[in-house]
């Protein structure tokens, strides 16, 4: 018979933070966030999943199941409860809709917006069209990425361009401009 055992948490230190990736659906977030937390050996996350984990479902049918402004409310819900460390934190792309979560995403780390062009997010999103995008009726990707840009920028304590940068060139311009951070 095994005891249950408690292991205790150790103190933080300066390197226990986390990274936290922001942008439009189809920059990477996913992609790169996997391929940061193998380079710095941490562990990776992505709210979307955390969303689907909790419906039990698709993002996609997580979204089509409410308006747009619910799904924004759960969406940040779910985030507030993240409690981790040295973890790459990749998020959906409408988190800064939502200034509660984003205040307490920042406070586990630097958060890094994944800028990538338009039209690059628009064919991106056309080979994955149930990726769960929160769009309201009537509004278009375009519309959505104009609307967003302003906000990624205001969270954003790290820009790097991914337009056309492959994974790794994002993963070393992260590690770097990380490094110069602290």
């Amino acid at each position: 018979m095994t005891q249950n055992t408690y292991i205790p948490r150790p103190e933080p230190s300066e390197q226990d933070g986390c990274i936290i990736l922001i942008g439009m659906a189809g920059c990477g977030k996913s992609t790169i966030g996997a391929a940061l937390a193998r380079h710095m050996n941490w562990a990776h996350m992505d709210s979307d999943h955390l969303i689907e984990a909790h419906y039990g479902t698709t993002l996609q049918q997580v979204a089509d199941s409410m308006d747009k402004e619910t799904f924004l409310d759960v969406e940040s819900a779910v985030c507030r409860r993240i409690n981790v460390r040295r973890t790459v934190i990749s998020t959906g792309g409408s988190v800064v809709y939502r200034a509660a979560g984003m205040a307490h995403l920042k406070s586990l780390g630097p958060v890094v917006y994944l800028q990538v062009d338009l039209p690059v997010i628009l064919e991106r999103i056309s080979r994955n069209p149930d990726r769960g995008l929160a769009i309201a009726p009537g509004q278009t990707v375009e519309d959505l990425y104009n609307e967003r840009i302003a906000l990624y920028e205001t969270y954003a304590d790290i820009t790097v361009p991914c337009t056309t940068a492959g994974v790794q060139e994002c993963v070393t311009a992260i590690s770097g401009l990380l490094t110069e951070l602290r």
